[in-house]
């Protein structure tokens, strides 16, 4: 099982980044969790841009999470939404179909609540017919070592992997 992880934040010393690399030692047997780093990369997005030749970062993101299995989404809550670069590599996503249905995980990591980016991002995924497996996204209020958080990622993620191996048996929808 491929799944890649997103960080929603920019910042180099990161918890969102450093909780998905906790993640990564916790994933179950079979399961390889990549950490992807390139928001840097994207420009903003520009629909004229989106053609027959989008930008190569683009390209790039696309065929990565085209090859993936599952999501994982790590966000902070900025000004009561998602950062605007998480929002900005959303809108890239947008026109391409190969994520429709794909399994995904949202792990909202905010000093409050963070129910508002918690919210937008089901809400964005939702209308981008990503599979949000809900039951299995997390609020992280505690540190990343706590051992009730680390639980709560373990099953999580043990969560992801059952709704991995639901949709790679399922027939495609006719």
């Amino acid at each position: 099982m491929k799944v890649i992880a997103i960080s929603g934040s920019l910042r180099s010393g990161s918890s969102n980044a450093a909780l998905l690399r906790v993640a990564s030692e916790l994933a179950p047997a079979g399961m390889d969790i990549e950490l992807w780093e390139g928001f840097s990369a994207l420009p903003h997005f520009n629909p004229d841009l989106d053609g027959d030749e989008p930008p190569g970062a683009v390209r790039e993101l696309r065929q990565l999470l085209a090859t993936s299995d599952a999501v994982i989404i790590s966000s902070p809550e900025y000004a009561h939404g998602m950062p605007g670069s998480l929002k900005n590599a959303l809108d890239w996503l947008v026109s391409d179909g190969t994520l429709v249905g794909k399994p995904v995980v949202i792990i909202t990591a905010a000093p409050t609540f963070g129910e508002h980016a918690h919210a937008a991002l089901i809400e964005t995924l939702g209308t981008m017919q990503w599979n949000v497996i809900k039951s299995a996204s997390l609020f992280m209020r505690k540190k990343i070592a706590d051992p009730e958080f680390t639980q709560a990622l373990r099953a999580s993620l043990d969560a992801l992997a059952n709704a991995i191996t639901f949709s790679a048996t399922r027939p495609p929808d006719l």
